[in-house]
């Protein structure tokens, strides 16, 4: 599970090894950390204020260590959702307070342990839960929240399973109690929880999933689902020509008009679940640590819905130089912005896995 979509890292030895055997960086120590002074830094992800793409920074931030039952990880890989985009437009409930270090969700090496900490080990590999803070070299997160991974799992593949298989299977099995034989429409169907659903479906017999994407994206995912539309089509009379009654179960991450269609293909007694709204999100047109400076082709492409599965964030992928065109950007108002942090040719970036 978590492969659609996701590209295979190096195998765990391979990446102990090559963390071992780094030279030191000027002023730093071989454990990938820095030092200024006497204080412990590490390098982070750093959203300063809600707004366009340009409001993310890479900052050095002090080096957290873990509190009593909690696991201090040393990040490999971490995961881009939509909630991220939403909360760097500040378009939740509640938003926190900024400067803040964005990302709910990684995989890594377990570096330290709190005090009453069971169950784990130094160099155990893990996933884990974050509130924000994922997008650094380094994270501490209580013990609930942290998972060991298999042997045969990348850390790619583990970052790309906690927010979106975790909903995925909240929603089927929790909320709608998905049974043989049912029928499930299911919104985004190639973005990550889509695909995460498509998945999860297959582990039961005789269930028929319907799944709406652009029309780019078909090739890609039409063997997950059973029958496959174009969103921007009339999906609703497609499902009603396969199933007049309808369907049991619709999962909706669009909000907007697709809930009249959602609830309007609905059985009697199915159930609707409204988990995203990202039509309501509008006005925009990768080392991992350069990624502050081209994140925004990474968040630029899960608001276009350009991603086919998940978007992982990869601390182990080697940089590459930005593009001269990319030092610019369209803000919320639709007019290109200037990226005024440095020259274009001191800028660099990590492919995200898609």
């Amino acid at each position: 599970m978590a492969k659609e979509g996701v590209e295979k890292a190096e195998e765990t030895e391979q990446m102990i090894e090559k963390e071992a055997g780094k030279e030191p960086a000027e002023g730093g120590g071989g454990d990938g950390s820095h030092r200024l002074g006497d204080a412990q830094e590490m390098r982070a992800v750093v959203l300063a204020g809600f707004g366009g793409l340009n409001k993310l920074r890479l900052s050095r931030k002090a080096m957290p260590e873990p509190q009593d039952g909690e696991l201090k990880i040393r990040v490999k890989a971490c995961g881009l959702n939509f909630i991220d985009l939403m909360v760097r437009q500040g378009n939740i409930d509640n938003p926190p307070k900024t400067p803040l270090v964005p990302g709910f969700e990684c995989s890594g090496i377990v570096e330290a342990l709190g005090d009453s900490v069971k169950g784990y080990e130094i160099g155990d590999r893990v996933m884990a839960f974050v509130n924000y803070n994922a997008w650094a070299e380094v994270v501490c997160t209580p013990v609930e929240f942290v998972y060991k991974i298999p042997d045969d799992m990348s850390f790619s593949e583990a970052a790309a399973f906690p927010m979106n298989f975790v909903t995925a299977y909240v929603m089927l099995f929790e909320v709608a109690n998905l049974r043989e034989g049912m029928s499930v429409l299911v919104h985004s169907a190639g973005g990550g929880v889509g695909q995460a659903v498509a998945q999860l479906c297959s582990t039961v017999p005789n269930v028929t999933v319907f799944g709406t994407a652009s029309t780019f994206k078909h090739e890609a995912i039409k063997d997950s689902v059973t029958h496959l539309f174009d969103r921007n089509a009339d999906y609703v009379q497609e499902v009603k020509r396969i199933s007049a009654e309808g369907v049991d179960i619709v999962l909706d991450c669009l909000c907007g008009d697709n809930t009249g269609k959602g609830l309007s293909l609905l059985k009697p007694l199915g159930t609707y679940i409204l988990y995203g709204s990202s039509n309501m999100v509008t006005g925009e047109t990768k080392s991992f640590f350069s990624f502050a400076k081209s994140v925004k082709e990474a968040m630029q492409r899960i608001h276009d819905r350009g991603n086919i599965g998940k978007l992982i964030l990869d601390v182990e992928k080697t940089p590459t130089p930005l593009m001269a065109n990319d030092s610019t950007e369209t803000s919320e108002a639709g007019e290109e912005e200037e990226d005024h942090e440095g020259d274009s040719e001191n800028k660099e970036r990590m492919p995200f896995i898609q």
